[in-house]
């Protein structure tokens, strides 16, 4: 059966168009009940069970299916993903609501309903001849929609007499909206509330925990005191920021001060680009990254920002008192010129709110299930849940979500999602740190893996086509030991002209991953391989990153290759790229690879490869630093793990040798040639790689750090930076260019990926190169795989696809790349941390020589070359007398009662693992050399321990 509704369009010229939408009705769509015999074999995958009997509750004794509405879908999803629940029809009007309204809410319900277990069916009853309604002349879509799910209720109830008149199978709706429900019970439709329900559900009382509170007004306390204005509807805000009366930006929270935060300001004016907000009122219930508008106050109610470190950690939750008084302490006397724009939150444009970890603050109260919920990330305000289960929950990490924060209440009410475990337990600390950095870390799922290449897998006739054979070349890989996931492999050889050839070959990645199909998508929104001290989180399923991408040596694998003749000063002759196959003759670690050019034995094909490109890598360094790239230093650290446990026995620097130098030199030569090549035939849609030049106040510190070691630093250009920094020497201090150039890298900016068609510089500042992309390591990075289908179509071994031309998609993938690559270098920093913490928990306390990296108003932050580990020794704590502190911007120096410190400066500290805290246990250092009375600590330690007793494990820092 045909429906048709026809309706006119104005066309961009002016004209008329008239538009016909067809719609077809169906006869043959099943109800998903499976042993219906109206419906036989008509409804594909999961279905519904035949006697649903898990369930048993008091409201509904009888066997159910059940039936939610848009809203329940959206607001209790929490609930229905639980295990608990089972056998719920999901109507096509419902689906698509939720689709408009919320992107992750969709894709969890899509999730819930490819899950067999759950029993979840998709009834498409806007095709279904019997459910389909037409919109009512003066009815609003929403009503509309109302009543279709009731129309489709109404006919699941009948249409499941026919099939068990003896057993009364029925279907339940669940809505939360009063006047739905009220229509739906007169029309004979058995309906309760999400909340009726849940808790008739005697066998499940911890699902009530997982319940939204939805009403703003239900969940207030109960003092009613209004503390916040009112936020102005979405219409009233859109007229403002159009009139230039507010401003939309993203709402940052601070980690050191609760009562403070900042708003970028969308759009491209230089003037208010930041916006300071001081102040709970004026802060007004916004949560960090959340989309808000704010209004500019006059100019005489500008703050400084705050220099005060805040943590909100009073349990009398609702003392606004205390929390005037502690606003005060922000108002500190400044000069005119610190004084920032300052604002206040009139509305929120768009929540970005996201499940979060930490634990649970019981609540003082005997009995009460009301408690207050600690983020571990301290730019979250605490939220108030409501639990029965608040014993157990105690020590546990756990999943909170928010719900809604009314005006009345000084903390947002939110609910219990999920409880990952004991704090410290290695296991759930890195949950933890992968959830908060929005890591995709879940199992591939089944519609990826199925795309995967059956084994045994082998090289066709089919797959030479295009491709060189490259299996006689003495190639081979060097990577750090433990590699399994090989993206590249080298070569190098004397051709008969006397020029030599050297070749870089990449793993062909994208030979394995198709465009647009499931797997490319999970690899895109990864965005690359995530390492962790004692895991990887692969961007790709384990066959192909481990084993039939992986370069390993001795069995004959797919790659690109680009393949270059160079004379003997490393000067390029010819380029070419082709796709090939190779057989790589050996995998050698970084020491390895080292051993073998040094060994005056070996002379053997691999090793004369080795050396020969050896040889052009030091000549190609050479040529890179003259023209300004810039040599920094970062300290990295590696762990030693016992081989039963796991817990780190040792940390020590990473050791680079003249091998990892070689490997990079090449691959960033590849990097270059390839995004050269890409330019010039996509000069709109190429995916380049770009590193601003800082502006010229992030490199203050860097020059006046310099300055108090009578050094002199330029930083006009990244020559005159390289340049200075190489003669920045001290026969005395031999460790001082090295923290000279950490303290460079921090200057930096980010690099970032980016579209040739939407940006005009593309300089690398770093690398002193003009052009830059990624290239050499598709199997962890999803900016490669890109790159190569760009190369691949310019060298005409493969096809291209609309969205590899489409700069407006292209930039928007780029815009996740950077956010991907941004969050997994934190989840590294994160674990790295968490890791050193386990160190020293088994280590006790050490006291180790440390330089001072920079110094603040009452701290040094002091860095540990043994270990390569920051840290921060504080000299104003609490319960302790306040020592004298001056503190001086312009050398910048600290002067402690008569002793006076500056940067670079060598002092001895020690080091411990405080726990006093135990959802933010942290790293803690003393000073103990040079000797300040009342302020340096003993080198003796034994009653310096202000960890926990045994019996509580420690956590993970943010």
């Amino acid at each position: 059966m045909l429906k048709s509704r026809t309706f006119l369009k104005k066309t961009r010229a002016g004209g008329v168009m008239k538009i016909v939408r067809e719609h077809y009705l169906r006869d043959d769509i099943g109800c998903g009940a499976s042993g219906c015999a109206a419906c036989g074999s008509a409804h594909e995958g999961p279905v519904l069970e035949p006697q649903p009997l898990d369930r048993v509750s008091s409201l509904c004794p009888q066997p159910h299916y059940l039936l939610p509405d848009t809203n329940v879908l959206l607001h209790q999803i929490d609930v229905l993903e639980d295990p608990a629940i089972r056998n719920v029809i999901v109507l096509q009007t419902v689906l698509q609501e939720v689709r408009n309204r919320s992107a992750p809410v969709y894709k969890r319900i899509r999730d819930v309903t490819n899950n067999q277990e759950k029993h979840f069916y998709t009834f498409t009853n806007e095709h279904h001849r019997e459910t389909y309604v037409e919109q009512l002349q003066g009815e609003t879509s929403n009503d509309r929609n109302d009543r279709a799910i009731r129309v489709a209720a109404k006919w699941y109830n009948e249409h499941l007499k026919k099939m068990s008149a003896e057993n009364q199978l029925r279907v339940i709706f669940i809505t939360n909206d009063r006047k739905n429900k009220e229509k739906a019970i007169e029309e004979g439709i058995p309906a309760f509330t999400c909340e009726e329900y849940v808790k008739s559900l005697t066998a499940n009382p911890e699902l009530i925990d997982r319940l939204a509170c939805l009403s703003e007004e239900g969940n207030e306390i109960d003092s009613g005191k209004i503390i916040f204005s009112e936020h102005l509807p979405l219409s009233k805000l859109q007229q403002g920021i159009k009139s230039g009366a507010y401003l939309q930006g993203t709402f940052r929270a601070s980690r050191e001060n609760y009562l403070e935060a900042t708003v970028w300001v969308h759009g491209d004016t230089e003037d208010n680009k930041e916006i300071i907000l001081q102040g709970l009122k004026n802060l007004n219930r916004a949560i960090h990254e959340d989309i808000v508008a704010v209004e500019l106050l006059p100019k005489n109610q500008w703050v400084a920002p705050s220099s005060v470190v805040l943590l909100d950690e009073g349990q009398n939750e609702d003392d606004m008192e205390k929390e005037e008084e502690r606003e005060c302490t922000l108002k500190t006397a400044v000069s005119e010129k610190m004084l920032k724009p300052t604002g206040r939150v009139v509305g929120i444009i768009r929540r970005n709110w996201r499940p979060y970890c930490g634990m649970l603050s019981k609540s003082d109260i005997k009995e009460s299930r009301r408690h207050l919920f600690t983020p571990a990330d301290k730019r979250i305000p605490r939220i108030r849940i409501e639990t029965r289960q608040a014993s157990t929950l105690e020590g546990q990490r756990i999943i909170v979500a928010v719900d809604g924060w009314p005006r009345n209440s000084r903390y947002p009410n939110g609910h219990f999602v999920k409880n990952l475990g004991e704090v410290g337990d290695k296991e759930t600390e890195t949950e933890v740190l992968l959830l908060e950095h929005d890591v995709p870390h879940q199992p591939f799922s089944q519609a990826v893996l199925s795309l995967l290449p059956k084994m045994p897998w082998s090289i066709t006739e089919k797959d030479m086509k295009n491709r060189e054979d490259l299996r006689h070349l003495c190639v081979c890989s060097v990577d750090p030991p433990g590699c399994t996931d090989i993206d590249d492999a080298l070569h190098c050889r004397e051709l008969e002209n006397g020029n030599l050839e050297v070749g870089v070959h990449i793993a062909d990645v994208s030979y394995f991953i198709r465009p647009g199909n499931a797997l490319d998508q999970e690899s895109a929104r990864r965005g690359t391989t995530v390492y962790l001290c004692e895991k990887r989180i692969d961007m790709v399923p384990e066959l192909l990153s481990s084993n039939l991408c992986s370069l390993r040596s001795n069995v004959d694998r797919l790659a690109f290759s680009c393949i270059w003749e160079m004379n003997h000063n490393a000067e390029i002759l010819k380029t070419r790229f082709t796709k090939s196959v190779i057989n790589s003759k050996a995998s050698l670690t970084y020491a390895e690879a080292q051993m073998r050019i040094d060994s005056s034995t070996m002379n053997d094909s691999i090793t004369t490869s080795l050396r020969g490109l050896n040889k052009l890598a030091k000549i190609l360094k050479k040529g890179r630093i003259e023209n300004g790239a810039l040599t920094l230093s970062s300290p990295e650290v590696r762990f030693h793990m016992d081989s039963e446990t796991h817990d780190p026995i040792d940390l020590q620097t990473k050791e680079l040798r003249e091998t990892n130098s070689m490997v990079e030199e090449f691959m960033l030569l590849a990097n270059i040639s390839v995004a050269k090549k890409i330019h010039e035939e996509f000069s709109e849609h190429a995916l380049l790689r770009k590193h601003p030049a800082p502006p010229p106040s992030n490199y203050e510190i860097l020059v006046k750090a310099a300055k108090s070691k009578n050094l002199e630093i330029k930083t006009d250009t990244a020559k005159a930076l390289a340049d200075s920094l190489d003669r920045a020497d001290s026969l005395t201090f031999p460790y001082l260019n090295t923290l000279l150039r950490i303290l460079a890298t921090r200057c930096m900016m980010q690099a970032v990926y980016f579209c040739s068609g939407m940006d005009t510089d593309f300089h690398h500042y770093g690398l002193a190169s003009p052009i830059y992309t990624h290239f050499t390591s598709p199997i962890r990075r999803y900016a490669d795989i890109i790159v190569h289908r760009l190369l691949a179509v310019a060298v005409g071994a493969d096809c291209t696809y609309p969205e590899l031309t489409d700069k407006h998609k292209l930039a928007e993938l780029c815009k996740n790349l950077n956010f991907r690559h941004k969050m997994a270098q934190y989840a590294q920093r994160a674990s790295v941390a968490f890791h050193t913490q386990l160190f020293f928990k088994s280590k006790g306390i050490v006291s180790e020589e440390a330089y001072i990296l920079f110094v603040r108003k009452n701290a040094l932050v002091v860095l540990i070359p043994k270990y390569g580990l920051e840290g921060t020794v504080f000299f104003e704590e609490k319960d302790k007398p306040k020592p004298r502190l001056t503190y001086d911007d312009e050398i910048p120096s600290l002067k402690i009662e008569d002793t006076v410190f500056h940067i670079f400066d060598k002092v001895k500290v020690k080091i411990m693992l405080d726990s006093s805290n135990l959802q933010h246990q942290k790293i803690r250092m003393s000073l103990v050399e040079p000797q300040i009375p009342g302020i340096s600590v003993p080198t003796d330690t034994s009653n310096m321990d202000i960890s926990e007793p045994e019996t509580k494990k420690k956590k993970l820092q943010k």
